[in-house]
């Protein structure tokens, strides 16, 4: 059976676009060493990342043996970490290879781009900007854009009803089961990137379409 056209990309932002492991790992630690904890390696804030900040920094604590955090506590500490991930959102983050190249040929091609991703709006809006990407995507919906977050289907059906695009001429790429399960649950396509924030899964178990290693793949 022949696939249908894809007439839009839907992308992840963390681990897919950009690799923002690096400051979100700094503004964590900031977070920690606020609220005396130890910090965290970069091998496991890479683990963690991709659930929002808030989960990242309970789990941190948890594989601590903190178990017992109370939720205020966690709260502020999200608090602080919001604060210093904003201050330092693009110091060491940056695209991955391919990335630029492959949106500039899609745009190119008046191909229709937006990023849906369970980072905040206006986190993702000041990233994209500080690493001039944010005119190569006509949407942009994050952790508090809509009512539901991915895994929920709601923000790629959003998105394709606004692009006036039908599901299954969308394409998704990412780099996670949330990913995946939106993709699935709304009825899209997906593509997967094999160096992202996966967590414990392996990137050939998530399910996706297609595997690949570098986004010029996607041309």
């Amino acid at each position: 059976m022949r696939l249908p056209e894809t007439k839009a990309f839907l992308f992840d932002l963390d681990g897919t676009l950009i690799d923002t492991a690096p400051d979100i790992h700094a503004a964590a630690n900031d977070a920690l060493s606020a609220f005396g904890h130890d910090p965290v390696d970069l091998a496991l804030t890479r683990r963690f990342v991709g659930r929002g900040g808030r989960m990242l920094l309970e789990r941190v604590v948890k594989a601590q043996g903190a178990s017992d955090v109370p939720k205020e506590r966690i709260d502020a500490m999200y608090q602080r970490f919001l604060v210093a991930y904003e201050a330092g959102v693009a110091r060491l983050s940056k695209p991955y290879d391919g990335v630029v190249e492959t949106l500039t040929r899609l745009r190119t091609n008046h191909m229709p781009l937006a990023v849906i991703t369970n980072k905040l709006e206006g986190l993702s809006e000041k990233l994209l900007r500080a690493l001039h990407m944010r005119d190569f995507f006509e949407f942009l919906i994050g952790f508090d854009s809509l009512p539901e977050k991915k895994p929920h289907p709601l923000p790629i059906l959003h998105v394709c009803e606004r692009m006036g695009v039908r599901l299954a001429e969308a394409l998704f790429v990412g780099d996670s089961a949330t990913d995946v399960a939106a993709a699935r649950a709304a009825g899209c396509r997906i593509v997967c990137v094999n160096y992202g924030y996966s967590g414990d899964i392996a990137p050939e178990a998530l399910g996706a379409d297609r595997l690949i290693s570098n986004f010029r793949e996607l041309l």
